[in-house]
């Protein structure tokens, strides 16, 4: 493989990577992959002296930093509502949001009018994660642990999490699928027991 066969290799690798950043859902991975991508691309606007492409990329990488800085350093404040099957709050908050809890939880039932415990989270009067199940002597048995692409940093997790002990729960059961979630599940304390996780408080 010649010289310049790398180099165009080393230019489609960053523009792919800058176009499946697109793609993400989460607003951090999208951040991240296209920073990656940028960087690549940067080297290769730099090797065939476009300067030009080399400089917006280098705005791009710029930028993508700061935002990413920005999320990790702001602390966001949340509003934890309890909620049940009924509540308008959690049916508007399930409907603007079917399309992507089907595709974060495929083959997910979505009727939850059995379940006898929620919760919606909000962040500045908008709804971000909503989590609801059956409670019976202190475990909650989740049907539904989801928050919306924008708050996909596992904060939300982690502050239900937080607030869940205080309303008598003692442990946390999640039966479904860990295709799309076993780093979330790891990292707000999950374990994995087999044929489910458990969080214990």
């Amino acid at each position: 493989m010649d010289s310049k066969t790398i180099i165009e290799a080393v230019g489609y690798i960053g523009s792919s990577l800058v176009l499946i950043s697109f793609l993400m859902v989460s607003v951090v991975k999208l951040r991240v992959v296209n920073t990656v991508g940028s960087i690549i691309f940067t080297v290769y606007a730099f090797i065939i002296k476009s300067y030009p492409t080399a400089i917006m990329n280098l705005c791009l990488i710029l930028i993508n930093i700061y935002h990413l800085v920005k999320m990790y350093n702001t602390e966001r404040t949340y509003d934890f509502i309890e909620v049940d099957a009924d509540d308008k709050l959690f049916k508007y908050s399930i409907e603007n949001n079917k399309d992507d809890i089907e595709k974060c939880f495929p083959g997910i039932s979505m009727d939850f009018s059995n379940a006898n415990t929620g919760y919606v989270v909000c962040h500045k009067g908008t709804p971000a994660g909503i989590i609801i199940g059956n409670l019976k002597d202190g475990v909650l048995d989740l049907l539904l642990d989801y928050s919306t692409p924008e708050y996909r940093d596992f904060s939300i997790g982690k502050f239900l999490f937080s607030k869940l002990p205080s309303k008598g729960i003692k442990s946390v059961i999640y039966r479904g699928s860990d295709k799309n979630h076993k780093e979330y599940l790891a990292k707000t304390g999950f374990v994995n027991k087999g044929n489910y996780y458990e969080k214990t408080f």
